[in-house]
């Protein structure tokens, strides 16, 4: 969009749930960049350690206030105190293999939680617009080398997936009988950048193996999935939101927000790219070690025309350019440089590519 996103979120009170996860922290801080007041709801034990809100000192610069979205009366107590203008809703369970492991809790969190949301969210006329992320796991995927639009039709025969594709099902029903706020679900998964440390995924074992000079294992290397830098991920939604804000019946319900879909990289070559970057290291195939593996799409793309179209919104960084970016946030970590500097460095560089 051609209006600054700063011009509609310098001053607004934005409600970030899951605030204090990988993406979580980058939206808060990049809204606090923005002139946004934050107000943060999340559970209280970080989600991976490190933990990058901390590291960030973001507690220090918004409300932060600590619950599980599962709680939907001290979900509505905090909304209360919030008053918010705008709603980022990114509070869930969001790894596949815990999944499998806890299907009971992965459905409460992911679709019982985002219920929980809109019901409380109805009760503050206040808010003026509501974004909704879900994943890019929410489409009925039978691996069949198509790029999915949003039209396609939702489903998952993992607790993952499931849980997500019923979170669009239940935004859907509360448009139809319910006075909810204009909500726009937004469909993005596999993010990288610095800071995330969550466990079984690509990029943080990559990192983890390579700072400790141990081989990477690489459990599924011809996998193909739709990589984006987190800034990329968060441009899209920050855009929508301010779409949303300014003219409301030009957005659509849902987007896909993802790399452009010309060019895909299977698992193994992003492993090739991180290994570059950082300089040094190889990686192994560890798949054949794996008897009891969860079972996932071999493929997935995503077919982003939708955004491009009504709000102009394109990926800005190509696969080598977010690893670059990636990697250079993980090296000054380990190298005790200020990431917090690098991060607000790496927001304002992107910026300037975006509008270049």
């Amino acid at each position: 969009m051609s209006t600054p996103l700063s011009a509609t979120y310098a001053g607004k009170r934005v409600f970030v749930t899951g605030h204090t996860g990988f993406k979580g922290s980058w939206l808060t801080s990049w809204l606090l960049q923005l002139g946004a007041e934050v107000c943060g709801f999340s559970l209280t034990q970080p989600i991976s350690a490190p933990d990058l809100f901390g590291i960030l000192g973001l507690t220090n610069h918004c409300s932060d206030i600590r619950g599980d979205i599962r709680d939907r009366a001290a979900l509505a107590q905090a909304l209360t105190k919030a008053q918010p203008d705008i709603v980022f809703h990114l509070a869930g369970q969001a790894l596949v293999r815990r999944a499998y492991r806890e299907p009971l809790a992965t459905f409460e969190t992911n679709a019982q939680g985002t219920a929980n949301l809109l019901e409380c969210a109805r009760a503050h006329p206040k808010i003026k617009a509501i974004v909704l992320a879900t994943s890019d796991k929410v489409y009925r995927n039978s691996s069949g080398g198509q790029a999915f639009k949003e039209t396609a039709a939702l489903g998952g025969d993992d607790p993952y997936s499931a849980s997500k594709a019923a979170a669009e099902m239940a935004v859907a029903a509360y448009r139809v009988f319910s006075d909810l706020p204009p909500t726009v679900t937004v469909r993005a998964g596999n993010v990288i950048g610095g800071g995330d440390w969550n466990e079984d995924r690509l990029l943080p074992d990559i990192v983890r193996a390579l700072s400790a000079g141990q081989d990477v294992a690489v459990r599924n290397p011809l996998m193909v999935r739709p990589w984006q830098h987190v800034i990329d991920c968060l441009y899209g939604y920050l855009n929508v939101g301010q779409a949303l804000i300014a003219e409301p019946e030009g957005v659509a319900a849902s987007y896909n927000i993802g790399p452009n879909a010309e060019k895909l990289l299977c698992v193994g070559d992003i492993a090739d790219l991180s290994i570059s970057a950082w300089g040094q290291g190889k990686w192994i195939d560890t798949h054949h070690l794996e008897s009891d593996a969860p079972i996932e799409a071999s493929y997935l793309a995503l077919d982003c025309s939708a955004i491009r179209n009504d709000l102009g919104w394109r990926p800005v960084y190509g696969y080598e350019a977010a690893i670059t970016e990636t990697i250079r946030w993980y090296r000054a970590h380990y190298s005790g440089d200020s990431v917090e500097h690098l991060l607000a460095e790496q927001i304002a560089d992107f910026m300037a590519a975006a509008n270049a």
